[in-house]
């Protein structure tokens, strides 16, 4: 009977340290339709802007039953934007105009950003130490450094590929929402700074184009 209940003892010492060192460190991967915030008139968006994040996020509970926690994590976006506005280099000064898609045969135009990201995370799930399967609801705040852009225009007129310009924000922020059951979940991005900065100007007015992205993200443990 002491055996039994020796091991009746290391068992529940078991559930206990399983269920105090409980967090959903997790890897996380998603897929997004990129689209453009605060558009100047005759800017439009065509095809489909995609955008691909992949990183990792350590979970740090907040309460005893271990399902609100802070999230911090680290990761990588690639992110494009199908639209109409011709980026060039004119005698080394990058001008922004419209194109008239009507008149000129245009095959590809686009510009693409490259960041580092830092997403910051209030998460509430219905999760245990031993269930895999719950709903969750996080949401919070993402911080992204560029590291690299490029801007690729095919057209009856020619064509034109930039990288590296400098008129892109290094620094871009915005809220996130990640909210669904299982592995599929709903996720918003919504820009609070502009992907340009000042000196990006549209028929002398600033190019205030802000991120909107909407998609699906795949939680990993």
């Amino acid at each position: 009977m002491n055996c039994i209940g020796f091991s009746q003892n290391q068992f529940e010492q078991s559930q206990q340290d399983l269920y105090e060192n409980y967090r959903e460190d997790q890897f996380y991967a998603g897929v997004t339709y990129n689209l453009l915030n605060n558009k100047p008139s005759g800017l439009s968006q065509s095809g489909f802007s995609s955008g691909f994040h992949f990183g990792f996020i350590r979970d740090f509970p907040m309460n005893d039953r271990r399902n609100m926690a802070l999230g911090i994590g680290l990761g990588l976006s690639t992110n494009s934007y199908n639209q109409n506005l011709l980026i060039e280099d004119i005698d080394n000064r990058i001008s922004y105009s419209i194109i008239d898609e009507s008149e000129i045969n245009v095959s590809k135009n686009k510009f693409t950003t490259y960041l580092v990201e830092l997403p910051l995370e209030f998460r509430w799930r219905t999760s245990t130490a031993t269930e895999y399967s719950f709903w969750r609801i996080y949401t919070g705040l993402k911080f992204g450094y560029l590291l690299y852009n490029s801007t690729k225009f095919k057209s009856s007129i020619g064509d034109e590929k930039l990288s590296q310009v400098d008129e892109f924000n290094k620094f871009q922020y915005g809220l996130t929402l990640s909210a669904g059951y299982g592995t599929w979940n709903f996720h918003l991005y919504y820009g609070l700074n502009t992907i340009f900065d000042n000196n990006a100007k549209l028929n002398n007015q600033t190019l205030d184009l802000k991120a909107f992205k909407l998609g699906l993200m795949f939680y990993i443990l």
